[in-house]
């Protein structure tokens, strides 16, 4: 079956990706993969070229590898350098948008979404919303212009979560509901699956069938085997697999992501079948 890795970065496109060697950022790099189980903590180095991250791709068996921008303090990744990094391959390499509206403003975080959706052509747009300089809930009402313009260009929003939310009150999927409540008809992808409140997000999910759930990484930390037992039921089309390089190797991540006991049908959603379905990757009908 074909695999879409829902989410990963080459390393080059920021030294927060552990572009530099000997740099504190490299160091946090390497700390990080060793914290999530990398049998390799530094094997990103070898994502360091677009020759290279696709040589990984391919060694992994990853198909098609959906590349998620990030616009916060430290990490500022344009959406037209994803896109020049896109370019070299369009069909594998898809690009998620990123806008900062602390930074720009509401109306420019807006008219820069679109243009990262209509002229650039990116599938989805990238919300770090607890991760802005003034980090806020998912739910904030400085998102819902975005999330408005995401369900009316029919892409998804991509909200980033997770234990590294420098506040952790910010990272609480109960704000996703509201949203997705508000925007019934915009799929909402959860990005590190807003680990550790695993119960909270398998939640949310039951709640709402255009919440995804992708814990990336955090599916093989503690406690997220409630993910897989969610996934072998009600919340088969709406987990995804993603292997969260450079912070784990994408061969580890498929390896691992194969041996979690999905069933048959769950695993085949979640490689592949959702993200299709969530980004038109045209792959069924391939």
């Amino acid at each position: 079956m074909p695999v879409v890795d829902i989410r990963s970065r080459p390393t080059f496109l920021h030294k927060f990706f552990g572009a530099e060697p000997d740099t504190p950022e490299f160091g946090v790099a390497r700390w990080l993969n060793a914290r999530v189980g990398s049998r390799e903590v530094e094997h990103f180095t070898r994502g360091a070229t677009i020759e290279g991250f696709r040589a990984e791709m391919d060694g992994a068996g990853i198909d098609v590898a959906v590349m998620v921008a990030r616009s916060v303090p430290g990490v500022r990744i344009s959406n037209d350098a994803l896109a020049q990094a896109a370019g070299h391959d369009p069909k594998r390499l898809i690009g998620i948008a990123s806008v900062d509206p602390v930074k720009l403003g509401r109306k420019a975080a807006v008219a820069e979404a679109k243009r990262a959706v209509t002229e650039l052509g990116f599938k989805g747009i990238n919300l770090d919303a607890g991760f802005y300089r003034d980090g806020m809930r998912a739910d904030d009402e400085r998102l819902m212009p975005l999330y408005e313009l995401c369900q009316s260009l029919e892409v998804p929003a991509f909200v980033m979560s997770g234990p590294t939310t420098p506040d952790l009150r910010l990272n609480d999927p109960l704000a996703v509901d509201r949203v997705a409540k508000t925007f019934p008809k915009l799929p909402i992808v959860c990005c590190h699956g807003f680990y550790p409140h695993v119960a909270e997000m398998v939640t949310v999910a039951f709640r709402n069938e255009n919440v995804f759930v992708s814990p990336d990484m955090y599916t093989f930390a503690p406690g997220g085997g409630l993910y897989v037992e969610a996934a072998n039921g009600f919340m088969r089309d709406q987990f995804l697999f993603g292997s969260s390089f450079p912070f784990r190797p994408m061969r580890q991540g498929v390896e691992d992501f194969r041996a979690l006991g999905l069933s048959e049908d769950a695993l085949d959603a979640a490689l592949w079948r959702n993200a299709d379905r969530l980004l038109d990757l045209g792959l069924a009908e391939a």
